[in-house]
């Protein structure tokens, strides 16, 4: 198992949407506001404009299914935005776990959140205040 680089999201994001979690049925209604969000916030139009919500909405479920089936509630789920990107921050309130990379086998189900973020983001990282533990990923705006 590998852990997950630390770091904070680039200091020039600007926060411009924020959903709390409390029960995994609530993720379709997020999700639904998310695609919304990006759009009403400058997704660029054009061919990347199926592209990137569809892998944006693909983290949200991954990391939000992981922060309420492990961490501690409220998930609370933060669109934030520089010139040239979308951030996605996914927080729980267990502040004593360290996000990990596990070595999952293709036929394991869950355990590919981190991965697939890693994968289809521009960047991922993660950080933690006095009462959060906070997971993002970037994408392109």
């Amino acid at each position: 198992m590998g852990q997950l680089r630390t770091s904070p999201p680039p200091p020039q994001a600007t926060e411009l949407e924020r959903w709390v979690l409390n029960t995994a049925e609530q993720l379709r209604d997020v999700r639904a506001s998310l695609r919304d969000a990006l759009t009403r916030h400058g997704l660029v139009q054009g061919e990347d404009l199926d592209e990137v919500p569809h892998m944006v909405l693909l983290v949200v479920t991954e990391l939000a299914s992981n922060a309420l089936r492990h961490g501690r509630p409220p998930t609370i789920v933060t669109l934030l935005a520089t010139d040239d990107s979308f951030l996605l921050d996914v927080a729980d309130h267990d502040v004593s776990s360290v996000p990990e990379l596990s070595d999952v086998r293709p036929m394991d189900s869950g355990g590919r959140g981190l991965f697939l973020a890693q994968s289809i983001s521009l960047d991922v990282g993660w950080y933690s205040t006095a009462t959060t533990k906070n997971i993002w990923a970037s994408f392109s705006r």
